[in-house]
């Protein structure tokens, strides 16, 4: 796709996760609405290998969505690319649907339980070990929140993986700045990112999350470098809850729901 193409796309996916927020209210829209290019980059931008009609293809990349909660926004993208009909996306939270809140791997597309934050990065170099014994080329991509990196088991995931070497590991941080209860840096510093990371050897990028031509260009280079012994970390500025003001506004927007008339201020018609 082109760039205008991908940021058309994005759009989309965007209004999407609106209006399945408006089927089920009990979905984390503010968490989702922030990854949407994220997504987007990594399944239209010819950065991830997967096949739609095969989840469990041998020669796919992996995806860890560690920030499950906030992933809705990938429900309209797996149908899109075929991992299941469109017409499940009409029956997300409900009774006998396999499209729920939480995300787990009952969802084709989605590889691990995302249940319990902070445990993305330790699964992924599990995988990511297990793919260089195996001689594969593929790559581990992990998406995760910033709010993550409070949670120990992040650092202890992000230490074993400089200390293996795994450069067919990619991180991305959806910066959103905000976890469940306030900002946070009022209730614990995770930046500057480039630097903890660095000083842990990975290699570190940061980049306008919602700016699809540099994510994308970004999320290219990093995937692209080859074999340097260095895992990568790419830090996407976002905003909780884009383009929604009422969300954006509002330091708990983690928990809000949007009523009907919110949604169709934001959306504006879209369709």
């Amino acid at each position: 796709m082109t760039q205008d193409q991908l940021s058309a796309k994005a759009r989309w996916v965007w209004s999407e996760t609106l209006r399945m927020h408006r089927l089920a209210p009990e979905t984390r829209v503010a968490s989702s609405l922030s990854c949407v290019e994220i997504f987007t980059a990594l399944y239209y931008g010819g950065l991830l290998e997967h096949k739609g009609e095969d989840p469990r293809w041998e020669g796919r990349d992996r995806l860890i969505v560690s920030k499950g909660h906030g992933s809705i926004s990938l429900f309209p993208i797996l149908a899109d690319r075929g991992y299941f009909d469109k017409s499940e996306l009409e029956k997300v939270c409900q009774a006998g649907s396999f499209l729920g809140g939480i995300p787990d791997t009952i969802i084709p597309g989605y590889e691990t339980i995302n249940g319990s934050l902070g445990h993305g990065i330790g699964v992924a170099c599990g995988m990511a070990i297990g793919l260089k014994l195996k001689s594969s080329s593929n790559h581990i991509f992990v998406v995760a929140g910033d709010g993550e990196f409070c949670e120990g088991s992040m650092w202890e995931g992000v230490m074993f993986a400089a200390h293996h070497r795994l450069d067919n590991l990619t991180v991305i941080i959806d910066n959103n700045k905000l976890c469940m209860l306030d900002r946070c840096e009022k209730i614990m510093t995770v930046e500057p990112f480039e630097r903890r990371f660095e000083a842990f050897g990975w290699q570190a990028e940061r980049v306008d999350g919602h700016d699809m031509s540099l994510l994308h260009q970004a999320l290219t280079q990093l995937k692209g470098r080859g074999r340097t012994g260095r895992p990568s970390v790419l830090i996407a500025d976002t905003v909780k809850g884009n383009g929604v003001p009422e969300l954006e506004q509002d330091s708990l927007c983690h928990i809000r729901t949007l009523t009907h008339a919110e949604i169709d201020r934001a959306t504006g018609g879209d369709k």
